[in-house]
């Protein structure tokens, strides 16, 4: 193996990077001159723009995440532009999707979908390729964050299917027939405690939910009834642990808890409401 990456695997590896073969093909795959796969074992340096791959290494020892510096997370069916004003989308929150495609089979459904923080657009574009006849409205309260959403809506070319607002959820005035949200559920000392990659590269305000979590879901539960026709739904992603604190909390809200869906660690992470 040459030189070069033997010093930057040593490098990633005494920074506790967790999978510091996988970090490194992905870096060179993103400095490379051609678009072949990478193989450490058989590598010719002379494929490889070695500035730039220095450049991400340093980046990832300082343990900024890889989509971070490669601008690109894939979610779903998809690749999608983030940077540090967005949150990179997780895994689990494709069952957000997975949730909506097990309520609404038929889809040539004509919905009206509410996207509330839409951040990369990474929710909103995937349920507009699933749908094509779909309306949503994507909403945030981050200028940056509707920027980057913007730059997807483009790549996606979803530009016809999908109308990005600056704006509260609070000062929506129109019924939806299904409406989505992630919003910031850890606790301010949940992301005291959170890794480097999350606290430093990735936008508190996506994150925290107020000192203990809850914050939008209580909010949600006063005000999204309002916001759905009848024979709506709500489907939204919670932190570990926050099921029976948000089943309490939407009680009173006009909504019925339909489902609980487990992510792959078996986490309550998603909760599927209709409208009473």
């Amino acid at each position: 193996m040459n030189e070069l990456i033997k010093e930057s695997l040593i490098k990633l590896k005494k920074k506790n990077i967790i999978n510091p073969e996988l970090d490194l093909r992905v870096l060179l795959k993103y400095a490379s001159k051609k678009n072949d796969e990478i193989f450490l074992s058989n590598l010719n340096l002379k494929d490889i723009n070695i500035i730039k791959f220095k450049s991400f290494l340093q980046k990832r020892i300082n343990r900024e995440p890889i989509a971070k510096i490669i601008n690109n997370k894939s979610f779903w069916k998809n690749n999608f532009y983030v940077n540090n004003f967005v949150l990179d989308p997780r895994p689990e929150t494709e069952l957000i999707i997975e949730e909506v495609l097990n309520i609404y089979e038929n889809k040539n459904n004509k919905l009206k979908i509410l996207d509330i923080g839409t951040g990369s657009g990474c929710i909103a574009i995937s349920l507009a390729k699933e749908y094509k006849n779909a309306s949503i409205t994507a909403i945030d309260i981050s200028k940056e964050a509707l920027k980057v959403a913007e730059k997807n809506l483009k790549i996606h070319n979803c530009n016809n299917q999908i109308q990005l607002k600056l704006i509260d959820f609070k000062n929506i005035n129109s019924k939806f027939d299904l409406i989505v949200s992630n919003p910031p559920y850890l606790t301010n000392k949940q992301f005291n405690n959170t890794d480097p990659e999350v606290k430093n590269f990735e936008p508190k305000l996506a994150l925290v939910g107020g000192d203990d979590g809850l914050k939008f879901y209580r909010e949600y539960s006063n005000t999204l009834k309002n916001l759905m026709n009848k024979k709506a739904y709500f489907i939204c992603e919670i932190g570990i642990n926050q099921r029976q604190d948000c089943e309490e909390i939407f009680q009173n809200s006009g909504l019925y808890l339909n489902k609980i869906v487990n992510d792959l660690q078996g986490i309550e992470r998603i909760l599927s409401f209709s409208k009473i």
